[in-house]
């Protein structure tokens, strides 16, 4: 039997790095990943799926990326439960992430940066578009990255 999972997905928040007693570096975040299809109103819908990854990758995840950058991520489906302080049964599924890979430069992650940085000065500082609703992806060029560079 078979447990591979592949996405292509960004980043909904920062990246939670732990350490375990015995000094085993973990971190937790989600990916948001694009479903393939359109719903009725013809929408994109995401799906948000929570990993994990641990050791040195963990670490190197948290300080390579940010919340909004997008990554490739495999690894296997895992399930567990544990007991919550009022005594309920609590069932989790994540992704156990054996690898990741970025999928913008840093010259990218910075520029968007700092255009989100602009914008929110721009906000604060009175302008026209108080008040508009912020969408952070729409003045984004779209990305060319060849089928040879995909981690799958």
């Amino acid at each position: 039997m078979t447990n591979t999972v592949v996405l292509v997905g960004r980043l909904t928040r920062e990246i939670e790095l732990h350490y375990t007693p015995q000094n085993q570096a973990v971190a937790t975040f989600s990916l948001a990943v694009n479903r393939p299809f359109k719903n009725a109103n013809g929408e994109r819908e995401a799906d948000f799926i929570h990993c994990v990854i641990w050791r040195k990758q963990a670490e190197n995840l948290a300080n390579w990326t940010r919340k909004g950058t997008q990554i490739a991520v495999t690894g296997h489906i895992q399930t567990r439960s544990y007991e919550n302080s009022s005594g309920d049964r609590v069932y989790v599924t994540e992704v156990v992430v054996d690898n990741f890979q970025m999928l913008e430069t840093r010259a990218i992650r910075e520029n968007k940066a700092a255009e989100q940085i602009s914008q929110q000065v721009e906000m604060i500082s009175g302008s026209d578009n108080v008040g508009e609703k912020y969408n952070p992806f729409e003045n984004r060029e779209p990305m060319n990255i060849p089928d040879e560079a995909l981690p799958f």
